[in-house]
């Protein structure tokens, strides 16, 4: 009989512990199916299964709408100085530090420009990344010296919105933007230059009640929540039951207030083909 016990290892803690198929997959909100994150690639983010279009970064978006991926970048350095000092559970110029950390950009936008179907347009594209995409004093001042480029060198311009609205940490300042940009882009229409609005879910508040909803041509992908105040608050307001999908892009199209809904697969083509008619 032996007197000596192999001795066990000792377990790692929980929260040492890693698996080997982290990140490997990816969770459908809509259809609750679990795919693998190389075919969600394949689909551009849209899942196979029920057509739910997944959120993209505003780089992804830049490398699905331009040639070959390739594009200028406009005004990356800009960044707010955090102009009321503002403060809610943590300093707004730490959540700036982490979010900027987080996402590699210094703000919820990027601006480029480069060749979509071999036609020169600037872009611009929302990050939902970096503090839901919030439109601040540096999203307002991006988009209107985009659309002052487009003016100036006569390219279309396209907006891809994906955002909760004006940001409250610079309070004010944030909703000046809503004219701002709205004065920019009537400048922008007297020139008879293109303006192509792309919503995405979400597009929210103060974005919604200015620039996402002042295309030449107002365009979502499917199932996209697009409104101004969220359900609850206008369900408490009109003292009403809201039908079903209110706010839904589906539901916007079927009351005049889209021009079309497209997969995302097809945006560019469908991008494209409308520059045509423009006559760009």
């Amino acid at each position: 009989m032996s007197w000596f016990k192999k001795r066990k290892a000792p377990k790692k803690p929980i929260g040492t512990r890693t698996v080997k198929t982290e990140g490997l997959w990816e969770k459908c909100e809509q259809c609750k199916q679990t795919i693998w994150k190389k075919d969600l690639e394949s689909t551009c983010n849209v899942c196979p299964n029920c057509n739910f279009h997944f959120k993209l970064k505003a780089n992804e978006r830049f490398n699905l709408l331009f040639d070959h991926g390739t594009y200028i970048e406009y005004d990356r350095d800009l960044q707010s100085n955090d102009p009321l000092q503002f403060v809610d559970k943590k300093p707004y110029k730490t959540r700036l530090s982490d979010m900027s950390l987080a996402t590699g950009m210094n703000d919820a936008i990027m601006v480029g420009e480069g060749k979509l179907s071999d036609k020169v347009v600037c872009i611009c594209a929302m990050e939902s990344g970096f503090i839901s995409g919030s439109m601040g004093v540096v999203v307002g001042e991006k988009i209107t010296r985009a659309i002052e480029r487009c003016v100036e060198k006569k390219h279309p311009l396209i907006i891809v919105s994906c955002s909760g609205g004006a940001r409250m940490q610079e309070g004010a300042l944030s909703l000046m933007q809503m004219a701002k940009i709205s004065g920019a882009l009537a400048r922008l229409d007297r020139k008879h230059i293109p303006y192509i609005s792309v919503l995405t879910n979400p597009t929210t508040g103060g974005v919604t009640a200015s620039y996402a909803m002042l295309g030449d041509l107002n365009i979502a992908e499917p199932n996209a929540l697009i409104g101004f105040a969220g359900p609850r608050v206008i369900e408490q307001t009109i003292r009403q039951k809201l039908p079903s999908g209110f706010q839904r892009s589906e539901f916007l199209l079927q009351h005049g207030m889209l021009d079309a809904i497209v997969n995302r697969k097809d945006i560019k083509t469908y991008l494209s083909n409308a520059l045509n008619f423009f006559g760009f």
